[in-house]
């Protein structure tokens, strides 16, 4: 029971402290205005064109595609110098891109055929995009 007490004395200068809790601070119109606004098509544009001066699979310039799923059947595409297929790693966070997203850094092994072992900047944020190039030391199997 003393813990109790002691526990309720302790939280009460807590609540005291949050004056505007349960009440209004902004109309919902206002709060919700900001959230899934998107990026225009001015602002995609210029990150594009700003993108482009780097090499693809690059974070300043990652490949862009829809989701988890997007990203492996982007890689399941991708072909080394031999033509076949490099093996997938895990892919990690790689930081801020060239679009002010997180990539994924996604390893990839082509064995003794080039490319090597590298890995590739992945923007998972594109639901609308399908790319069509290939990083460079790799070609892209058609769909």
């Amino acid at each position: 029971m003393r813990l109790f007490l002691l526990a309720c004395l302790v939280a009460a200068p807590a609540a005291a402290q949050t004056p505007n809790l349960g009440k209004r601070t902004a109309p919902p119109e206002q709060s919700l205005a900001g959230i899934g606004g998107g990026s225009s098509d001015a602002a995609l544009a210029s990150a594009e064109a700003a993108a482009a001066r780097f090499p693809l699979g690059t974070l300043q310039n990652p490949v862009r595609v829809g989701g988890p799923e997007g990203e492996r059947a982007y890689v399941a595409r991708l072909r080394c110098a031999d033509g076949k297929a490099p093996r997938m790693g895990i892919p990690r966070p790689g930081g801020a891109d060239g679009y002010g997203s997180v990539a994924d850094l996604v390893p990839l092994d082509c064995g003794a055929a080039a490319p090597g072992r590298t890995e590739i900047a992945v923007d998972l944020y594109f639901e609308e995009h399908r790319e069509e190039r290939a990083p460079d030391g790799f070609a892209l199997a058609p769909r």
